[in-house]
């Protein structure tokens, strides 16, 4: 081991800002900073900084989004702390605490560029320094578990909607294909939208009917673990307060809340963990499909 890895880790904060563009097919863009020096010199990476004792962490991240764009992010949460030894590239050790946040949908057009500062579709991404493009892919992955808490995804179709503008949110975070009129009939029978006595005209077609979502219950669970996933603590938080008086059990119990033991419904006492990932997915992706 070199000299270099036996330093302190830099913290810093990394940022994954999601935007809905509007088009034939929704997709989401994401900003990038190309770099000017080495590592990874000319590629692309994830907004981001250093962290200030005098800041805090999300105070960070929002002057991470404040240098690279200039909308302002309806929702903002902490993702995860990406710290592997080798994600530095022989550098020096990186530990990454990572936000992600969502904006309404945009035009594309309107996506403001400067400064080294490019929007790419989530399709279409650039050659990413260090583990960027894993940080993405997990970013997305944990919007699309959201898709059925109507808190993230009036984030990004607004207050009120028409039922198609709200298909083609759906379509995006799920990444499939949705018939419109299959979805018309089982988001009206759900009960979850009321009609307002507002009505929009797209062009020639006809007014269509401007929906919102009905006011859930303070007690809802899933309005509850979004407000919860908030004010959860990494296990830099923990040594950032405790410094070394932060005991082993204090970063275990920190650590078992961000990677709680994953369950599958009825999963079998001596399921191992690898198979009720693979349950989960399977399960979360049967649902999408029924859509």
């Amino acid at each position: 081991m070199t000299e270099r890895r036996r330093q302190q880790p830099l913290i810093g904060v990394s940022t994954v800002i999601l935007a809905l563009g509007r088009g034939v097919k929704p997709k989401f863009w994401l900003p990038l900073v190309r770099r000017v020096r080495q590592p990874f010199l000319g590629d692309w990476a994830l907004p981001g900084g250093d962290v200030q004792s005098n800041r805090s962490l999300e105070e960070s991240a929002y002057e991470a989004l404040a240098s690279t764009t200039d909308m302002r992010p309806s929702y903002l949460e902490q993702l995860y702390t990406f710290g592997d030894a080798q994600r530095s590239h022989e550098g020096l050790p990186m530990i990454s605490v990572v936000y992600w946040a969502l904006v309404g949908t945009v035009e594309t057009q309107n996506f403001h560029e400067a400064n080294n500062v490019t929007w790419f579709a989530e399709n279409d991404l650039p050659a990413l320094a260090f583990d960027h493009g894993r940080i993405i892919a997990y970013a997305l992955e944990r919007l699309r578990s959201k898709i059925d808490y109507p808190d993230i995804v009036a984030k990004l179709v607004g207050p009120t909607f028409t039922l198609a503008q709200l298909h083609d949110v759906y379509e995006a975070m799920s990444g499939t294909t949705i018939d419109l009129a299959n979805f018309r009939r089982r988001t009206l029978a759900s009960g979850q939208l009321e009609a307002t006595d507002e009505k929009v005209r797209h062009g020639r077609q006809r007014p269509a009917t401007l929906y919102r979502y009905a006011s859930a219950d303070e007690g809802d669970e899933s309005d509850r673990e979004i407000r919860e996933a908030g004010q959860r603590s990494t296990a830099f938080d923990v040594m950032w307060r405790g410094g070394n008086s932060a005991s082993e059990s204090d970063l275990e119990e920190v650590l078992s809340v961000l990677s709680p033991e994953p369950r599958a419904r009825d999963a079998p006492a001596n399921m191992s963990r690898d198979d009720i990932r693979q349950s989960n997915f399977n399960s979360d992706f049967n649902d999408k499909e029924s859509l």
